[in-house]
């Protein structure tokens, strides 16, 4: 290259125009891109749902074909967790980590780099997977769901071997920004500051970060089995040749159960940086907070078959992971009893970020109570493989990870593009997405305790009520993210200035440290702070 060319292509020795981007290893434009893809992938894991509940409006087929309703069902659910959530959690943590604990950027920059740019070829290879069967000789289409299944895996054309690279190239990537993470929370954080002194953000990912290095190999090591199984003529999970499919069911969950607390984690980070900043109190109960994630981690780890009880375990075993499973309640409700003992008596304010992260804490503990229910065997033998579960799972992922996002994005964009966003739109999104969420989900609860099975593209005519309420919200519910995509945008290009410090004057009242702000034990009692009410 010519050395105009380069004059051109930098501006004092920074690439700029596309150059910028592709070659980044500046932890903001890592975190920046981490969310737009994310926020592409939300619009088109969010477009197949909206197919799968146009479907399902009313009874008998009318839209898609069969194989085409479960290759959505297997896409939607892949989508969201690979393509929207655990990016966009990556991307919150690429923005803020290096500056909460006063890192000038990420330990491994380049490494940074690569494990965002592995994502799309990751999420080609995905839609690849989707796409490929409407081809001449492209095989079928993938009707296993996302847990992938033998025996129907193994027989499922060229498009599970498109998912299974897909599925290697995510974890590829996890694994790098998990080793990432933990390099720079150990080795970077400023002088004087502690690991018990690190913001409980940071803390959510450093837990996070081991979760994922033990369980994505599990998952590597299970799909690229089943494609031995596939082509190479060996039987791990074939039943014809001696293999056991009940093998592959604990080796997807024991990465599959985990897997949710990966993306919990992130998000309650989120709700210990929002909840004391609306509620004007330091966070209650820190240090049994970071034992609580520690705990539900460490638990979350050895509870994977309470996924599996209606696959003829013996009695000894699910007793073990009922009862584990019902233990994970008890650090998971301290987590949810510290924000609600941090808002008490707080001088709260009810911007966006809070209002998502009160609607947190209460519809995850609702989600929460239903797991408990699915938990007791003999109740799971009942609400196993029907729509129950499927309110159950989105009561805990949507709040529990989806929302924490929202909250971390709308609390933090003023910090990010140096505007404030529109608060009154906000609002209306939080509002029309909420209720679009509950209008949902909730009637699916009783569409599962009447018997309806999920992952099927008919049913009986008993059921078209709530099928028709729960569609209905999910129309709602998914056009509410136009408003957030017109808010982000609008809030990108301009508006009133941020302040540096954008929250501490809402509504009037402003907090003001009696001395600077400075690392502190904290078996210590905060420095005292005073409320001035203007």
């Amino acid at each position: 290259m010519s050395s105009v060319t380069i004059a051109h292509a930098t501006d004092h020795g920074h690439p700029i125009g596309w150059r910028r981007w592709l070659y980044s290893t500046n932890h903001k434009d890592i975190g920046t891109m981490y969310l737009i893809f994310a926020l592409i992938m939300l619009f088109l894991g969010g477009g197949s749902a909206m197919v799968i509940r146009a479907e399902l409006f009313m009874p008998g087929i009318q839209l898609v074909e069969p194989d085409l309703y479960n290759n959505l069902v297997t896409n939607h659910a892949l989508i969201m967790i690979f393509g929207a959530v655990m990016p966009a959690a990556a991307g919150l943590a690429n923005w803020m980590i290096p500056l909460m604990i006063g890192a000038p950027d990420m330990a491994l920059p380049r490494m940074n780099n690569l494990s965002f740019w592995i994502l799309p070829a990751a999420a080609t290879m995905l839609l690849l997977s989707f796409v490929v069967p409407f081809f001449p000789g492209g095989g079928s289409q993938i009707n296993t769901g996302w847990t992938i299944y033998p025996p129907l895996s193994v027989q499922v054309g060229m498009s599970m071997d498109f998912l299974i690279f897909a599925i290697h190239l995510l974890g590829m990537s996890s694994v790098l920004a998990s080793i990432n993470i933990i390099v720079t929370l150990f080795n970077m954080r400023a002088p004087g500051m502690s690991l018990m002194q690190m913001p409980i953000f940071c803390w959510t990912w450093l837990v996070t970060a081991f979760l994922l290095i033990l369980v994505v190999p599990v998952l590597a090591g299970a799909v690229t089995m089943l494609l031995f199984d596939r082509h190479f003529g060996t039987s791990f999970f074939n039943a014809a040749g001696g293999g056991d499919p009940v093998l592959f069911q604990h080796l997807f969950w024991f990465f599959g159960h985990p897997e949710v607390y990966i993306l919990l984690l992130p998000s309650i980070g989120v709700l210990a940086q929002v909840i004391p900043a609306f509620s004007r109190k330091p966070l209650f109960g820190r240090p049994s907070m970071i034992g609580a994630m520690i705990a539900v981690a460490s638990i979350g780890m050895v509870v994977w078959a309470h996924h599996q009880y209606t696959v003829g375990m013996s009695l000894a075993a699910v007793t073990y992971f009922m009862i584990g499973t019902i233990l994970i309640s008890i650090p998971v409700g301290l987590m949810i009893f510290n924000f609600i003992a941090t808002m008490w008596r707080g001088a709260m304010t009810f911007e966006t970020p809070m209002l998502f992260a009160v609607a947190i804490v209460l519809m995850f503990t609702f989600g929460g109570l239903s797991g408990v229910m699915l938990a007791v065997i003999p109740a799971d033998m009942q609400y196993h493989d029907s729509m129950f579960v499927v309110a159950h799972f989105h009561y805990v992922l949507l709040p529990g990870a989806l929302f924490g996002l929202y909250a971390g994005v709308f609390y933090w964009l003023p910090k990010w593009t140096g505007n404030m966003y529109d608060e009154k739109m906000g609002k209306i999104f939080f509002w029309t997405n909420v209720i679009g969420f509950n209008i949902t989900f909730f009637p699916q609860h009783f569409l599962g305790l009447a018997g309806m099975p999920r992952r099927i593209v008919d049913y009986n005519v008993m059921f078209t009520e709530f099928n028709v309420i729960s569609s209905v919200g999910a129309f709602v519910f998914g056009l509410s993210h136009l408003i957030l995509l017109y808010i982000v945008i609008k809030t990108m290009k301009g508006g009133e200035q941020a302040s540096n410090r954008p929250w501490e004057g809402a509504r009037g009242l402003e907090w003001q440290l009696s001395s600077p702000p400075e690392f502190h034990s904290w078996n210590e009692p905060p420095k005292e702070l005073e409320l001035e009410d203007r």
